[in-house]
């Protein structure tokens, strides 16, 4: 039973990097809204996390000390560039987002998955659902 729900873990992460990486550029030009080319942001944000995203989800669940979201939240610094190099003002952040996330002066950090793209909402929830499945299975012994 352990290995079944952690294979379905393993499995259903390669399939949540796969469609992070698939909507990834889109979300970078929806970030950058047409100031700027955004086709060199978006591929360095895929280059730079979904191979890290693919790296956290291939783990055993006891060594993911951070989720997923986590990961993806970081393609901000990608958008972040193009728009400060052609100059648009910061946007007002609330106070949570200014402490949680003081780099993302434009206020493009995803707090869902759907943040990114509708696609990615119930990939992301039935990730966690496994993850917690397999957590619980390995631990209630």
């Amino acid at each position: 039973m352990e290995e079944d729900v952690d294979r379905a873990l393993r499995d259903h992460g390669a399939r949540l990097a796969d469609a992070v990486e698939a909507v990834l550029p889109a979300w970078v030009a929806r970030c950058v809204g047409g100031v700027a080319d955004p086709t060199d942001a978006a591929r360095a944000a895929v280059a730079d996390v979904v191979p890290r995203l693919r790296e956290l989800l291939a783990r055993d669940v006891d060594d993911q000390h951070r989720n997923p979201l986590a990961v993806l939240r970081e393609a901000v610094r990608y958008p972040t560039a193009v728009l400060r190099a052609a100059g648009v003002e910061p946007r007002p952040r609330s106070a949570y987002d200014e402490e949680h996330f003081p780099d993302d002066v434009y206020a493009l950090t995803p707090m869902t998955w759907r943040d990114v793209d509708e696609s990615l909402h119930e990939p992301g929830l039935v990730w966690g659902a496994l993850k917690a499945r397999a957590s619980i299975a390995r631990h209630r012994r």
